[in-house]
């Protein structure tokens, strides 16, 4: 039989025990966390999606391919951002939940994404995504969170109070809407607390006088509506939204100040755009000579399908393994 030293069973104990347990699973307290690890996830990927790409004479191009590039660009340095900061920190549950979102947004490894945010729920984590909710206001933005227990939704204006907006709609602050940036994270709490706390720990929500609406008390985000997973029924996924469907109302205000009562949310998730494909109109151009030219053309957008539908699955194979919720087939072509 192999004798183990004292001091191996002392070790042992210890990695074992409730303190360690707890210093080694995720957290978003600063206070817990490599500094440089957490500002990679808050100033750098704030610095890094309000970074300039696109230029005034890109507005001309038709084919809207300099802002599928940019995009493309922002996905990609946002999962970089995310993965260094891991190295830096693995409890770092900001950058788990900026690894699943990206992963999903991307694509490029459905194993792996279904993995992160598998571990990410475990620990209490949440993804969370900007969001516009057209059937609310269409030229304001959102956070919405999605977690095992339901779907969270915050006004913008309340992780970002001082934010500006360009032709009506919200721009993305710098660094210094700290909150708005840990919210990308997936983190709503204050960023103060004193412990290591899950996503929702300092969140502490009562009912308020309209059902489905939630308030907070204490220092985490308010929240404008909470919808539990037991009563979403359908996840209906589109050209360029996703149809959450439940089935008690839930009342949600815009920062413009514009309120809805609703039974689903018609939301597009921000992270991918579609592509504009032009096909000459059919005998324009037949009767042409040499010196000019009257053929004429039609636009057909195309939204990112499988990036709705990839949203839908990846949410429900962790939220509903049973398969309670309905998932319409998804129609291809225009529209929503």
């Amino acid at each position: 039989m192999v004798r183990l030293s004292p001091a191996l069973v002392v070790f042992t104990v210890l990695l074992s025990s409730p303190a360690v347990a707890g210093a080694q699973s995720y957290t978003c307290d600063p206070g817990f966390l490599n500094r440089e690890s957490y500002r990679l996830t808050t100033d750098a990927q704030a610095l890094n999606v309000t970074r300039p790409r696109t230029n005034w004479w890109d507005g001309f191009d038709a084919s809207l391919r300099p802002y599928q590039d940019a995009l493309g660009d922002l996905n990609d340095a946002a999962l970089t951002i995310a993965e260094r900061a891991l190295d830096l920190d693995p409890k770092n549950q900001l950058a788990r939940s900026q690894v699943a979102r990206q992963l999903v947004i991307l694509g490029d490894d459905p194993d792996r994404a279904k993995a992160e945010i598998k571990a990410l729920f475990a620990n209490g984590g949440a993804l969370a995504w900007t969001a516009t909710l057209y059937d609310v206001d269409a030229k304001a933005f959102f956070v919405m969170g999605f977690d095992r227990a339901g779907i969270r939704v915050f006004r913008f204006g309340e992780a970002a109070p001082h934010f500006t907006k360009h032709l009506g709609v919200p721009e993305f602050p710098g660094p210094e809407s700290h909150q708005l940036w840990r919210a990308w994270g997936g983190c709503f709490d204050s960023s103060t607390s004193s412990g290591s706390p899950r996503p929702f720990d300092k969140l502490k929500v009562v009912p308020s006088e309209v059902e489905g609406r939630a308030e907070s008390r204490g220092d985490g985000l308010s929240e404008e509506a909470f919808v539990p997973w037991s009563d979403v029924r359908e996840i209906a996924a589109g050209n360029y939204v996703i149809w959450f469907r439940f089935n008690k109302p839930v009342t949600v205000t815009s920062d413009n100040r514009k309120k809805k009562t609703l039974k689903e949310f018609k939301v597009a998730l921000h992270g991918a755009m579609g592509t504009v494909e032009y096909r000459q109109t059919s005998g324009s151009g037949d009767g042409d000579r040499w010196y000019e030219d009257t053929r004429t053309f039609s636009g057909i957008g195309k939204g990112p399908a499988s990036y709705q539908d990839r949203i839908r699955l990846v949410l429900v194979a962790e939220v509903d393994p049973g398969g309670r919720i309905k998932l319409p087939k998804q129609k291809r072509g225009a529209g929503w």
